[in-house]
């Protein structure tokens, strides 16, 4: 398959009055065109600083310390002005959690399709933007009319249908996805999902998913990658994945999912909290919370290594 992103050795912190944040560390990954790519994780295990950084879009006290991101070849890191402008919407769109905060209140959708469109397509009057805007609003299964509305007249659900919409217009390559979700309820999250699929199918769209949900990530994902504290810990094919987890982390996460089939199963919980990026454990940073960490954990750090089967896992027992 063709690798369309292409990560190596990334880095990130957050410098604070409190100290140095380490929210990606050492991180390498590889996104294969025309997958969808689950990376799930605790809350402030590095998933949305990952996926701003893909996007160019860290700001201050936030800073990349090391690495690469190269999509198709072109390392995004060491783009400036212009050429990432171009990069984003037309190449490599995304999709934010809260589209609340990401539409202007005072604006009209139309106006929000108008901007974004003719700001990352030369040649596009508004006129030709508004075309666009119908056609995509149509195939989130939002009435055209719509468009003269204002983002706080729609419901939750319908809100992120445009952002949806939005991030396709440009016809990009690549979306990314960070929590899309989170704030809506179970039957609008499954429209939603549903959506995603499709059009992801329609677009011919490489696809990566960032959550906290392992529910979602099975229906969704061709494969998965699980952070914590800023690091791949394991890198699976999905359905390998949920049958047999390697990583201790892993397993306690999967152990924590309600099944509609077996409610009489114990739910389990991983003990404790993830650690403060300004002070991570020695050692592999999953092992205070470990309930098979031995001496070696403490002290020596686990790669993210390929074992005999295919899968990547970090830790000192496989």
């Amino acid at each position: 398959m063709e690798t369309i992103l292409s990560i190596r050795n990334l880095s990130v912190s957050y410098y604070t009055d409190e100290g140095e944040a380490r929210a990606i560390r050492n991180l390498s990954l590889d996104v294969e065109k025309g997958e969808t790519l689950g990376i799930v994780g605790e809350s402030g295990s590095g998933k949305s600083t990952l996926a701003l950084a893909i996007m160019g879009l860290l700001q201050p006290p936030a800073r990349v310390k090391t690495g690469s991101i190269y999509y198709k070849g072109r390392n995004i890191l060491s783009m400036q002005g212009e050429e990432i402008r171009k990069l984003r919407g037309k190449e490599i769109a995304m999709i934010f959690q809260d589209p609340m905060t990401s539409l202007n209140p005072v604006k009209k959708i139309r106006d929000h399709f108008i901007e974004y469109i003719t700001e990352h397509m030369e040649n596009i009057d508004e006129h030709k933007a508004l075309e666009i805007a119908r056609k995509m609003m149509k195939s989130v299964g939002i009435s055209e009319e719509r468009l003269d509305d204002y983002p706080h007249q729609f419901s939750g659900g319908m809100r992120q249908r445009v952002m949806i919409a939005l991030a396709l217009a440009l016809n990009p390559n690549l979306i990314l996805a960070d929590e899309p979700t989170t704030a809506l309820d179970v039957l609008v999250e499954a429209q939603i999902l549903e959506l995603v699929k499709r059009l992801k199918n329609e677009f011919s769209l490489t696809l990566i998913l960032i959550t906290h949900n392992m529910g979602v990530v099975a229906e969704m994902a061709d494969r998965v990658a699980v952070m914590y504290c800023g690091r791949i810990v394991e890198l699976s094919k999905t359905e390998e994945l949920y049958k047999n987890p390697k990583h201790p982390y892993t397993k306690g996460l999967i152990e924590s999912i309600p099944l509609l089939y077996n409610r009489s199963r114990k739910l389990v919980s991983i003990p404790g909290h993830p650690p403060d990026l300004r002070n991570i454990p020695s050692g592999c940073s999953f092992h205070p919370r470990c309930p098979y960490a031995f001496d070696k954990c403490m002290n020596v750090e686990p790669e993210l290594e390929k074992k005999e089967d295919g899968r990547y896992v970090a830790c000192h027992l496989y």
